[in-house]
Order: structure tokens, then sequence, then C-alpha cells
């Protein structure tokens, strides 16, 4: 199944102040969470950011914060951004794909992967969005979460299955500034 911009939605999850710096290639991975956020706002897609318990990690890091809606920022307690209903209940939380990126891998983006199958939702996971403290951890939370009907994706497969076709000005200003 392709991914599709009015039915997706890009979750952000828990890439936090005071945990940030302890995730393996952390910089990397905000510069491709940015770079997604970047081109969902364009191309139209909802982006909701979760923060874990933010009293104790901090508030999202700046580079993602900045610009985004109070609305779309989810404080929660659960590992998973999909237990309490939250998610749903905010402006773009009702579609059918879920596009995530974030921290930890094997903990609160997996727990959130696991939930939003079990609801019946299609989960995209964008393996170099995702992150955990170590690289075992990473592995084994991507690998179970594909044997649960996820599909890992890269952030160039979203881009270009979000925009469908070449020849648009979206596919050109996108092109231009987005894909090198």
């Amino acid at each position: 199944m392709l991914i599709n911009a009015q039915d997706s939605t890009l979750v952000i999850i828990d890439i936090q102040e005071r945990l940030f710096p302890a995730i393996e290639d952390h910089t990397t991975l905000a510069e491709h969470s940015a770079w997604l956020i970047q081109v969902a706002q364009r191309v139209g897609v909802p982006v909701l950011v979760t923060e874990q318990y933010s009293k104790g990690l901090g508030p999202t890091i700046a580079a993602l914060r900045d610009g985004m809606a109070d609305e779309a920022i989810i404080e929660k307690l659960h590992f998973s951004a999909a237990r309490d209903g939250e998610l749903f209940r905010r402006p773009g939380g009702d579609r059918k794909q879920f596009i995530i990126s974030g921290i930890e891998t094997h903990i609160c983006v997996l727990q959130t992967v696991l939930d939003l199958l079990a609801r019946g939702n299609q989960v995209f996971v964008v393996e170099e969005a995702v992150g955990s403290r170590r690289a075992s951890d990473k592995a084994l939370g991507l690998a179970r979460m594909q044997q649960a009907g996820a599909s890992i994706v890269s952030r160039e497969m979203v881009a270009f299955e979000w925009m469908e076709q070449a020849g648009t000005d979206l596919f050109r200003s996108i092109s231009r500034e987005f894909i090198r």
C-alpha cells in the first residue's frame, strides 16, 4: 500500500531535551525529523508531536517544536501515544495512516506502533528518523514492528508517495528544496 497525503498524519514521538542527547546519532535523527515535518507541512499533512512526562524529560527540542501549534503537542504518561486516545482527538488524529518518527524505537515508538496496528491503522516507521540509546535496541524495535505489520520506510519514500507524481509545482518545489 502507498502512503497518501490525504490519509496520513506525521507523528513525532518524544524527541525531548533531556533524553535526546543520549540517543545514538541524535543529530542526524533531529535533522531527518525536521525534514519530515517541513515536507509534511508543504504537502498539507498534519503533524502531531508527543512529549513523555515533560516535567522530567523536558519539552520537545526547539528545532522541532518551533512553529508548532499548541494543539499539535500532546503531553502523555503512557509509553504508547495511542493508549489514552488523546492522539485521536487532535487535528489529523482521525486519519488511517500514521507516519512515525521519534525515540526510543524499542519503547515509546514500538508501543505506539503496536497500538495503532491493533486499531487497524496503517503504520509507516521512518527508519532514519527513529532512534534509541543503543543500536541493538533500535534494530530489535524495528524488527518487531515490521513483524507486527508496520512498514519500515525512508524519508524519501514518504515524500515521493505524498507527492504522487512529477511535473507539478509541488514536486518541483520539494525536489529543489529537499531532495539532494
